[in-house]
């Protein structure tokens, strides 16, 4: 049985016309491949952003939170209300403004506070609520000192910085 020349030709054509195909397939797979492993790196990228994106809103959601919750003139009512929510405004030796600065996220009040014969367990509880208070109150600084009489008391000397928004 011979092949006539037409269907060899026809055999010929289609085997080659396969080969390029592969080749052309091959080619492709390799360019997918090669895509498809920067859009995996550009997807673990952005899960990271996305990460912090959300932990950056959640801080911003507190702070914006406290902002609007913030219904004091000053620093030094804000610290009397600290005070007198704890019981210790009998320790309060003296609040003292000692100024204020416009900064671009809004006016800071500055306070020096001085505390005498606070325990320790009293001075925690202070600091969480400057911490954790209804409105955007921080501690700058603060030294502390045993008191003369006894040494398991605690004279403390801090600045209370209350931010209140433009």
């Amino acid at each position: 049985m011979t092949i006539p020349y037409d269907k060899k030709f026809y055999a010929v054509a289609a085997a080659i016309i396969g080969v390029i195909a592969c080749i052309a397939m091959a080619i492709t797979a390799r360019s997918l491949r090669t895509e498809n492993a920067g859009l995996k790196a550009r997807q673990t990228e952005l899960m990271a952003l996305k990460d912090e994106a959300l932990k950056l809103r959640e801080a911003v959601g507190s702070v914006t939170e406290k902002k609007s919750v913030t219904r004091v003139e000053g620093v030094v009512q804000a610290a009397d209300e600290i005070f007198k929510s704890l019981g210790i405004s009998q320790k309060v030796r003296s609040v003292k403004p000692s100024g204020s600065g416009e900064r671009q996220y809004g006016i800071e009040e500055e306070a020096e506070v001085q505390l005498e014969k606070l325990t320790m367990n009293e001075l925690v509880n202070l600091l969480y609520r400057v911490e954790n208070a209804p409105m955007v109150l921080t501690s700058k600084k603060a030294s502390m000192k045993t008191a003369f009489d006894n040494p398991t008391l605690l004279n403390v000397t801090m600045v209370i910085t209350l931010i209140k928004p433009k």
